[in-house]
């Protein structure tokens, strides 16, 4: 069983960005991975299908929160999820960066050890560059 969420998912962004640099010019061989990083890459998790979006629990399965972004660093390593704390549909969440290192995956869930609804609202806020 998987002890960190995201460490997949890590290494298939990770991929993602080698299918990059393993990108060819027209007439060459090679544009994607290969068949067989394929397997790799599919058994994975998806940002898209597991953790966009999907709610946050703390150590006494209550939901924190919800996933609504993840960052990706000049290195192309995911390195921070963004999570949306007390909104409601998506309105006037309090949005927080949180490295996905201190991220476990537990029985289907993402769990965050040790956080509260009311830790994660009392955190600085996360903003976008350029807002």
């Amino acid at each position: 069983m998987k002890t960190i969420v995201l460490v997949a998912l890590t290494s298939a962004v990770i991929a993602a960005g080698a299918a990059d640099s393993l990108a060819q010019t027209a007439g060459s061989t090679v544009i994607s991975v290969s068949k067989s990083e394929m397997r790799q890459v599919a058994t994975g998790w998806s940002a898209k299908k597991q953790i966009l979006g999907k709610d946050v629990y703390n150590d006494a399965g209550e939901k924190i929160g919800e996933v609504n972004d993840l960052i990706v660093a000049p290195n192309r390593s995911v390195s921070y999820a963004i999570i949306g704390v007390g909104g409601f549909l998506g309105m006037g969440d309090h949005e927080v960066a949180v490295p996905v290192g201190k991220f476990k995956q537990q029985m289907g869930k993402i769990v965050l050890h040790g956080a509260t609804k009311e830790a994660l609202k009392a955190a600085p806020k996360f903003e976008y560059a350029g807002k």
